[in-house]
């Protein structure tokens, strides 16, 4: 990749006087990985193309909801109509009803739902529903999992604070935080343990049922199914976290892809195709206790949001309309992408190991199987970062940290997987 041009170091100097670290969210500072991060100018189909005018293959996907790719047409014309009709009512619309009714499809178990306008919000509320059905105030997380930066759930929480080295955020009163209990993934006898030294004082498990916040980490044969068990035996709420799976390793989640029923699901990202968007939703007799019908306070002016909504109706409904062909093409895509990769390691004797549910995957710089948080962080991160700047220099574009997920979309090509393939051969190659 050349060197940044005059623009884009004015433009890192300007963003540094205005952001902290230059930023708005930190994993784009690429601190974890070295070298200045290019400033995005537009993007189109499976490409990134920065202020230099250098053209990237994207695995980012804006962190998950490009499932379609960039810029995907029906929900480019869906935000241009709805915004000709005004961004934002703050009252309700049908589009609001279209958008729902697509999601209780999809997931059998949502039979009411609230939109709101992040993922963070979505699992916020969704605890605060659960402890308020429940009358109970502890809740069940797990090493690594991200659920938002909800200050009750930046315990152990995963990539940005592992990228960063830090174990929670300062500014988290310890009160708070007395409340979580955060506990390994894929230790269904650690859950059963935290239920018998705390009997009907937790209110929920939060889980994501595929770890993308510690990269992709997929669920132990009969973990899933023994959280579902062991909540239903003790009274509490199980929630999935489907903000980064949801509509992408299948139509209806990993719920489907598994076959467990949760009691509350959130969702994000693909959901609104893009744009600020969540939702969170479950069974009605739950859901029922939000306020105007109930004693649960939740509310957000830009909930609804319709430039989200449509851009959400276009997106989950392509996906609905052709997910015989959508998922099997990003399952033999996806596949050959990280099998790739993970032979031209093996032919170079670098030690590589892989995670992948459908179209998201990491590729983890250890010898050894990664199956929860800590067997994660024993992976080494400089050589991550070494192949980062690498394939970046080669036009293709990960996450920016050893402990995050990557995403495919329909638009990549089989050019692009070979591209990819040939570019982490050379970056194996330097390493030697």
């Amino acid at each position: 990749m050349p060197l940044p041009s005059e623009r884009s170091q004015a433009l890192r100097q300007r963003a540094e006087r205005l952001f902290p670290g230059g930023v708005n969210s930190p994993v784009r500072a690429f601190r974890a990985v070295g070298g200045d991060p290019p400033f995005v100018e537009r993007a189109e189909g499976a490409y990134l193309w920065d202020a230099d005018g250098n053209r990237y293959i994207d695995y980012v996907g804006s962190w998950g909801p490009m499932i379609l790719g960039h810029a995907f047409p029906p929900a480019v014309e869906a935000v241009r109509q709805a915004a000709q009709r005004s961004a934002s009512f703050g009252a309700s619309t049908a589009l609001e009803g279209d958008l729902a009714e697509l999601v209780a499809a999809a997931f059998p178990s949502v039979e009411k739902l609230r939109f709101v306008s992040s993922g963070t919000e979505a699992t916020m509320s969704a605890i605060r529903l659960a402890r308020a059905f429940t009358s109970r105030k502890y809740v069940v997380k797990f090493e690594g999992c991200y659920h938002g930066h909800a200050d009750g759930l930046l315990v152990k929480a995963g990539s940005g604070v592992a990228t960063f080295g830090i174990p929670g955020s300062a500014g988290v009163p310890e009160e708070t935080a007395l409340f979580t209990l955060a506990l390994p993934f894929n230790d269904a006898a650690a859950v059963e343990a935290a239920f018998v030294s705390h009997p009907d004082e937790i209110a929920c498990i939060i889980v994501e049922p595929v770890v993308g916040n510690s990269g992709c980490i997929p669920p132990a044969a009969g973990y899933l199914e023994a959280l579902r068990a062991l909540t239903e035996k003790h009274g509490a709420l199980l929630i999935f976290d489907e903000v980064m799976t949801g509509f992408r390793v299948a139509l209806g989640g990993v719920q489907e892809h598994f076959g467990i029923r949760p009691d509350l699901t959130t969702l994000g990202k693909i959901l609104g195709g893009g744009l600020p968007c969540g939702a969170f939703g479950g069974r009605a007799e739950i859901m029922d206790q939000l306020a105007p019908l109930g004693p649960v306070y939740q509310a957000g002016t830009l909930s609804g949001n319709p430039l989200a909504m449509a851009a959400g109706i276009a997106t989950v409904g392509y996906l609905r309309d052709h997910r015989e062909v959508v998922y099997p093409s990003l399952e033999k895509l996806s596949a050959a992408l990280v099998e790739g990769v993970l032979a031209e390691a093996k032919k170079a004797g670098v030690p590589l190991t892989a995670n992948r549910v459908g179209a998201m995957f990491t590729w983890f710089f250890t010898g050894e199987p990664v199956t929860d948080f800590a067997s994660a962080a024993h992976s080494d991160t400089k050589r991550f970062a070494a192949f980062h700047r690498a394939l970046l220099d080669a036009g293709v574009w990960l996450p920016p940290s050893q402990f995050e997920a990557a995403f495919l979309s329909t638009a990549h090509s089989e050019g692009d997987i070979e591209h990819t393939v040939r570019a982490a051969q050379h970056a194996f190659a330097l390493s030697r």
